[in-house]
């Protein structure tokens, strides 16, 4: 804080021997060390309010700029998925139409070929059916 050589603390030291007294002094001295120390860690505190502050606003401003990054970003997306959301839309109101049109003419029931009776019908696990019997299984002693 202040920059006092030790040959300048004697004399003052000695001063204040003098004009206080040998009796006082120790308790002069004492009530001068608190009142260091109380102004130390009154500009400390200062010092830790001035900090936060500057950290505060510094938080402050890449706040600012994070939001900004942010507002461009959903803005240039926007502008890219615009046509991709139409496009969809165009798609999907296509294909409301298409399945609330009325259905063209099928052919009718009574002149669609009964399924044949010759294939062999197939079980998705079984896999084809064989006209075949299965061989028994061998032992095999």
């Amino acid at each position: 804080m202040f920059d006092f050589s030790f040959g300048e603390l004697l004399v003052v030291g000695a001063v204040a021997l003098v004009v206080i007294g040998p009796e006082r002094l120790p308790k002069v001295a004492r009530t001068l060390g608190a009142m260091v120390a109380r102004l130390k860690r009154y500009v400390a505190g200062v010092q830790a309010d001035i900090q936060r502050e500057i950290d505060i606003d510094n938080l402050r401003q890449f706040e600012a700029e994070m939001k900004a990054t942010g507002r461009q970003l959903h803005s240039e997306l926007s502008q890219q998925l615009d046509p991709v959301e139409q496009d969809l839309r165009n798609s999907l109101q296509d294909a409301d139409e298409a399945l609330s049109a009325p259905a063209p003419e099928t052919a009718s029931p009574a002149t669609e070929a009964p399924p044949v009776a010759d294939q062999p019908q197939f079980d998705l696990f079984a896999g084809p059916a064989s006209p075949h019997k299965p061989r028994p299984a061998r032992d095999r002693r």
